[in-house]
Formats: structure tokens, sequence, C-alpha cells
């Protein structure tokens, strides 16, 4: 009994035992928990890891997308920014239904005192033709113009009854908003004080300007008309009343051709859009980008005549895609001249900057290369005014003389002399801005000049048309042939003679004199005054290795300053000779024989083509350029 009373207790222990290892047991169920816990806190803060480094990685995707976002929409921003558009669809006209068979006219205005034979070429008043575009008018009128000025003096319109003709234009622009027709005008900033702009301003017209001087330092000289996006003028004369009655224009006039009117009117947006612009955008809109150019011009037909055209502008800065600048487009149009190249300017000066001169070839050596190379005859008509540069003339005496004893070989040269009134003022003044030749016209709003295409803002048409037309009269290239020949051969152009200067008016006579106390009484006009400064010399053989030349070039440069320097101290007036038929002017009797004595020693030099250069750089380091 007592055993069992001892395992009874052992049996306690093996029972506590057994508790024990129950208790044991259920420790380690608790162990266990902690350790599952432990491994769940661990899996759970992995997983807040890993989420935090996607959440990162997420907000990191975030900021890029923000900032490609962010870039994204200033791109854009820019891009549409650039040029403010006008209409969303231009009227629904596209290049796929734009109409291509056009009728043009060729319109002028001649001034009273400016006539030519009753046989001779005329063409549709530059007046008449500019009301009946406004008739055509149904929607909206879109006009560019260097000047505002229709309004004229009550001392001009004394003068010149003709004058009329730029009030009558301004009402007829005045009326426009009473038929529901958008009058639409860019202009330079320059003319916002303008008394016609601030007129139509009231009368519900649109006017933007743009700050070319900011742009460019440069002028808006840009000339044309959009009517309707359909019909269109573009021409030499500008909104000015003496473009409708003193002075002598040319233009055309092109109905029913919206293709090549939408083009032109992407022109008129450009100038639109730049308005309190000060700076020019880098990016275009794709509205302003060209239809046509010079290697995809635009297939029409023109008075039933099979044609090409596009439009051209300047300068390069302006040049949205696909545009042809207005150089390339006179380049292409004397390169493809087979037999002669017949040009009309107003002023024509090959040279680049205001105070230091430099050579600017663009066009003089286009020039200089199809009258040695291609043997094409050339025509030069350029007008002889009271802002004509003294230097033009030494430039085309260089041109001239690239022909001496050259065999078919052919540059012409005359200068178009206005009418002068006895205040000296200039009226007749041909302002013409073409170039025809035997396959294309090209009608310009800049001078032939280096800083007009280089700073201004123009605008250029060029028309081709093939050599095989049967009536070739009919076609815009033989009307615009006929009209410089008609101007060509009348009374008021002159033969530009060697080794004369043509006098283009009294103030330049006055620039001339060296001395004004001897001489401002005379109004003799020395031609070696101050020759590289206001004047051109003559062209001059250059220095031979000896020094002979030289020397005797000296001596005869000192004997004729002599004699001129006698002449004008005689008090001898020049009388005026018949400019009409001469163009030059012609001394007394006395002075007559001096001259005579100093032609006796120019031949005694050798003639000038012996020493002239092609490339007429031995004439511009003459100059000093």
């Amino acid at each position: 009994m007592e055993l069992r009373g001892i395992r009874g207790p052992m049996g306690g222990q093996d029972l506590k035992c057994q508790g024990l290892g129950f208790g044991i047991q259920t420790t380690g169920v608790a162990t266990s928990s902690i350790i599952s816990a432990v491994q769940q806190q661990d899996y759970s803060a992995s997983v807040w890891l890993r989420r935090r480094d996607k959440l990162e990685h997420s907000q990191q995707k975030c900021i890029v997308i923000f900032a490609l976002v962010c870039c994204f929409a200033v791109l854009v921003a820019l891009i549409f920014s650039a040029v403010d558009l006008w209409g969303e669809d231009e009227d629904g006209i596209t290049e796929e239904n734009c109409s291509k068979d056009c009728r043009v006219v060729l319109v002028e205005n001649i001034p009273e005192e400016i006539s030519f034979p009753g046989n001779s070429t005329s063409h549709v008043p530059l007046s008449v033709g500019l009301y009946n575009l406004l008739d055509q008018a149904m929607r909206a009128v879109e006009i560019v113009s260097p000047l505002w000025f229709l309004n004229s003096s009550d001392y001009e319109s004394s003068f010149q009854p003709a004058a009329r003709q730029g009030r009558a234009l301004l009402s007829r622009l005045q009326g426009l908003k009473a038929k529901g027709i958008h009058l639409k005008i860019s202009s330079d900033v320059q003319l916002i004080d303008s008394p016609e702009l601030k007129t139509l301003d009231k009368h519900y017209a649109e006017v933007h300007y743009v700050n070319m001087t900011a742009l460019t330092k440069g002028h808006l000289h840009s000339s044309f008309w959009v009517v309707d996006r359909k019909h269109f003028y573009f021409g030499s004369a500008s909104m000015d009343w003496r473009s409708l009655a003193i002075r002598k224009e040319l233009g055309v006039l092109v109905y029913d051709c919206s293709c090549l009117a939408l083009d032109l009117h992407r022109v008129f947006s450009l100038y639109w859009g730049l308005q309190y612009k000060d700076f020019i955008p880098s990016f275009w809109s794709k509205r302003l980008f060209a239809l046509f150019n010079r290697d995809a011009p635009l297939d029409l037909t023109l008075n039933s005549t099979k044609a090409q055209a596009y439009v051209s502008s300047s300068p390069d800065v302006f040049i949205p895609r696909d545009r042809s600048t207005d150089l390339e487009a006179i380049s292409r149009v004397i390169m493809e001249a087979h037999h002669f190249i017949y040009i009309s300017i107003t002023d024509y000066l090959p040279l680049l900057g205001n105070t230091a001169h430099r050579y600017w070839s663009r066009i003089d050596g286009l020039i200089r290369e199809a009258l040695i190379l291609r043997k094409v005859r050339v025509r030069m008509l350029i007008s002889c005014w009271e802002k004509t540069d003294p230097l033009t003339f030494n430039f085309i005496w260089s041109l001239r003389s690239l022909c001496m004893e050259q065999a078919n070989c052919s540059l012409e040269a005359k200068f178009f002399k206005p009418r002068e009134q006895r205040d000296g003022s200039l009226q007749g003044i041909n302002h013409n801005r073409f170039m025809v030749t035997d396959r294309a016209i090209y009608l310009g709003n800049l001078d032939w000049v280096g800083n007009e295409f280089t700073f201004n803002a123009g605008a250029g048409l060029v028309i081709s048309q093939p050599e095989g037309v049967e009536d070739r009269n009919s076609t815009v290239v033989e009307q615009l042939r006929a009209a410089f020949e008609r101007d060509w051969f009348s009374r008021h152009t002159h033969t530009l003679q060697a080794n004369k200067i043509p006098i283009c008016n009294k103030h330049q006579i006055n620039r001339m004199v060296p001395d004004k106390s001897k001489h401002q009484d005379s109004g003799l006009a020395p031609i070696r005054a101050r020759e590289h400064d206001n004047g051109p010399a003559p062209i001059r053989n250059g220095p031979k290795e000896d020094g002979l030349t030289a020397i005797k070039t000296r001596h005869h440069d000192d004997r004729r300053g002599k004699i001129s320097h006698q002449g004008t101290a005689s008090g001898l007036m020049p009388s005026a000779d018949n400019y009409q038929e001469r163009g030059q002017v012609k001394l007394s009797h006395h002075d007559n024989r001096k001259q005579m004595k100093v032609n006796h020693h120019d031949n005694e030099m050798e003639p000038p083509s012996q020493s002239a250069e092609s490339s007429g750089s031995r004439e511009i380091s003459n100059l000093s350029l």
C-alpha cells in the first residue's frame, strides 16, 4: 500500500510531469504564435516597404509625366501663339477645291504729264480697277499698304485735280461696313497716327499694326489687296493719292483665282498675327505655310492660256515653310530667261549698309552672268528722281562696260525723267517695280537695293507662260513686255551716256556743289565734286605698273577741275536743254569749247573697255565700298 502510495505521488509526479509536459506544450504554442506574429509583422513591413518603393516610383513617374505634359503644353502654346489666326477653315477653301481658271488684267496709273502716242499700249486705269475690285467684294477685303495718305492737302489739291481719286477711294472703303463687308488692314506701326486709318477705324475697319522697327529694323513695304480670298490686286501702288494721280504705277488684277488668292491671304495673315509682337516667332502656324513656290508652282489658266504662278516674300526671317523668298524668285526668273530681260525699277543700288557700304551681288551678279555667259539681252529702265543715289550710275556703267568689245553682249540702260515743277518737286515718277523676260514676269514691292531685301517686308508675284502659245498677245507676259517697250521708246526716257551723270533734280545739284558760297547762285553741278561721297565717278582705267596711266589720268582730272572751276567762276548759267529729248544739261558756247578740249584729251587715253573687269570689283574698290 505504501508502495502504491509512493507510486501514487510518482504517478502524481507523472501526472504532474504530464501536466508539466502539457504546460511545456502550451508555452510552445505561445512561442510559435510570437514567431508567426513576428513573421507576420516582418511580412507586413516588407509589404509596406515594397508599397513605399512602388509609391515613390509612381510619384517619380508622375513627376516625369507631369513635366513632360507641361513641356508639351508650353510647346503647343508656343506653336499656336506664334501667329494669331483668323478663321478656322479659311472659308472652306482648300488646295483641292480652289479655283484655277483665272482672269488677269493689267492696271496702270498714267499721270496727265506723261503722254504716249495714240496707238501705244494702254491698260485699265488703276482707280477704275480698284473700284471694280471693291464691287466684287461680298464678305471681306484685306489690304496691306506701306502708305495711307488718300486725303491730299488743299494746296496739293488746288494744283492736282486728279487728287480727288484718293478721297473717292477712301469714301468707298468707309462704305464697306454698310454692305456687311469686313475691312481688315495691316500696316506699319509708324502709321498709327494716320488720319485715314483713324477714320477707317471709326467706320468699323479692323486695323493691325506691325512693329517692323523692333522686328527687323525695317519697314512694311508690301502692297496688295485680297478680296474674299478669291480676287486680288498686286502692284506698286500704295494707298496714297499720289499713286492715283501723279505717279506712274503698274499692277495686276486677278479674278476668280482662289488658289493664288488663298496663298496671298496667308502672307496677309502673317502680318496680321504679328501685331503687338516685338520678336519673330520661332515656329509658324501651319496655316501660314506656302501652298506654292518656285519649285512647285501653281498650274492654272490665265485668260484661257496655261500658266504657272506663285507668291514670294521678304525678308528671310518672315519666311514660313515652303515659301520662296523674293531673291529666289528673281533669281529663277533671270536664270530661266533665254532671249531678253527687261527691268523697270525705281531704284537700283547693289550695296548693303547705310554708312559703311558693302557690295551686294545677289542680283547684280545674276545680271552679269546672263550677259556674259548666256548672252541674254538686258534692258534696264531706272527712275531718275529726287532720291536717286548717284552711285547707281556707277554700277550701270560697270554693267555696260562688260559688253564693250564683246560679241552678242547687249546691256542698254535708260533713266525715266519725270517732270519738274516750278517749286522743284517732281511729278510723273516711274514707280514701277517689275521684270519681264521671254518666259515670265516678276512683280515686286521692293526696289532692287540690298537693304530693301534684308530689312523690309515685301512680296512678289511670279507668272510664267510657255513660249509655244499661238496668241502671244493675250498673255500677261506679252502685255507687260509691250508696256515696257512703250516706256522704253517714249520721249520721257533718256539714254545713260558714258562719263555723264544725269541731274535728277535741283536738290541734287545743290548737294553736288562743293562750295556753296561760290556756286549757290550758279547752279552748276561739277561732275567730280566729292566723287566718293555724294556723287559717282566716271569709269576710269586702272593704274598700270609703269605708272604712266595714273599720271596721265591725274593730270587730266586736274585740268578738267580747272576748266570746271573757270566755267563756274565766270558766272555762266547752264541753259536747260529740252530734257524730254536729251535729258542732259547743255552748257553755253564758251563752256562747249572747253568741253571739246577735255574730250580731245580723253581720246588720248586708252578706252575703258581694256581695263574693265566683269565682276565690277575695280569700280567698287575705286569707290571705297
